[in-house]
């Protein structure tokens, strides 16, 4: 892990704590593991100001492509769960993928259950929309 644990603006920790909370009643296993993996590495968490965030952390929207070893790859912007569209390639940080992915780097490689099984994700792209 590049910075030795998730990083994470201030105002986006608060708003991922709170949709955590809202989450804890999943019934479906793997989703339900991916909350309480998160709400884990929530308490290790570097939490910065906008200002400090370095540009390859990912975050509310953000585009990013991840890999991994077997060939698989996929591009998409990680957004929250009121803006999420499978067609448009937007997802929600309450997937198993977005719980993955919030607050890594590029480069870093995560080990995480996913309804396939676990996979190692490599994240390969990290790019930051422009503030308007």
């Amino acid at each position: 892990m590049k910075y030795g644990s998730i990083v994470l603006e201030k105002k986006e920790f608060v708003t991922i704590k709170q949709l955590l909370n809202l989450s804890e009643s999943y019934k479906e296993t793997v989703r339900k593991q991916s909350v309480l993996r998160l709400h884990e590495e929530l308490k290790n968490a570097i939490v910065l100001d906008e200002e400090e965030l370095p540009e390859d952390v990912i975050r509310f929207n953000s585009y990013v492509v991840v890999a991994t070893k077997d060939g698989w790859q996929n591009e998409f912007q990680l957004v929250t769960p009121t803006e999420s569209n499978f067609s448009n390639k937007k997802v929600s940080v309450l997937t198993p993928m977005g719980l993955a992915i919030i607050g890594y780097a590029k480069g870093d490689v995560i080990d995480w259950e996913f309804p396939g099984g676990v996979k190692s994700l490599e994240i390969k792209e990290v790019k930051q929309t422009e503030i308007v």
